[in-house]
């Protein structure tokens, strides 16, 4: 493919575009043909009506579940290339973001549909702390002995990572966004003389490559998030590993054991267990699709 060409062909939008294709300059441009200007039309579909649109980095202003748009003039005959970017929130606790990269010819009608899931999701949930009562019963549900590597996803405060250490696993490895709640998970690490044992990572959880050391691995970060790891774990995690969720499931993986507590703050709560086997992994490490 030749080497990508930026152009700015009026900027309608404010977009900036990306050719394709490169235009060879013309040894006698008085007698050269000018070329053909053309618009597209788009269609976006978004999962809400007031999810976030980004077109080329520029955020639109328009509102609705479908949204559309024509492009600045472009060059008859090219191809080009828009990246598509929506944020959402399903919930209050939850910002989603999915990409969508479409090549399309100047002229054409283009459709994106945002609205179906995509390995390139991302989730980034609001930090809520897990009562210590209800840890304890997450690591007492995960069976935890001395040969386990324990890994959390979005480790907050590293309350479950240390605690899973201190209850005799080998190794804990907690991975935050957060700069701050990094910051506190290797201090409640230092606080618990286990800076030995505890890795605490910035990072974004959906990126680690080596989930497959984890025997055990720790969640409360929300449906959205458990639907976006749930494939990557199923597909690295070692027959026997364990997956411990505080609250939320793993849509139609069902949990292989569900316990019920009533917390020390008298709310009831739910921890819920499933167990990586071969079965699990031939059903359920496809993405998980609308």
């Amino acid at each position: 493919m030749p080497a990508l060409k930026r152009v700015r062909p009026g900027l309608l939008l404010g977009w900036g575009l990306l050719a394709l294709t490169v235009a060879v300059p013309m040894k006698n441009s008085l007698l050269a043909a000018q070329p053909t200007a053309v618009k597209s039309k788009i269609k976006v579909t978004l999962p809400k009506d007031d999810s976030e649109l980004l077109i080329e980095k520029k955020a639109t202003k328009t509102v609705g579940v479908t949204r559309e748009f024509d492009t600045p003039e472009l060059e008859a005959g090219k191809r080009y290339e828009y990246t598509f970017l929506a944020r959402w929130r399903p919930n209050n606790y939850t910002v989603m973001t999915r990409p969508r990269t479409v090549q399309f010819a100047a002229g054409d009608d283009v459709i994106v549909d945002l609205t179906k899931d995509s390995e390139q999701d991302k989730a980034e949930i609001r930090y809520v702390a897990t009562p210590d009562d209800i840890v304890e019963a997450m690591v007492k549900l995960a069976k935890i002995t001395k040969d386990d590597v324990v890994y959390e996803p979005g480790c907050g405060d590293g309350r479950i990572v240390v605690a899973s250490v201190k209850a005799g696993a080998k190794k804990g490895v907690g991975i935050d966004l957060d700069k701050e709640r990094v910051k506190e998970s290797k201090t409640t690490a230092k606080l618990a003389n286990l800076l030995d044992k505890v890795d605490i990572r910035e990072g974004d959880a959906l990126e680690v490559k080596d989930y497959a050391d984890a025997s055990v691995v720790m969640l409360y970060m929300g449906e959205e998030f458990n639907q976006l790891i749930r494939p990557m774990l199923l597909r690295e995690l070692k027959l026997g590993s364990r997956i411990v969720s505080h609250r939320f499931l793993m849509k139609d993986w069902k949990a292989d054991e569900t316990k019920t507590i009533v917390g020390q703050d008298g709310s009831e709560y739910e921890v819920h267990l499933w167990k990586v086997t071969e079965d699990a992994k031939k059903k359920f490490a496809a993405p998980l699709k609308k």
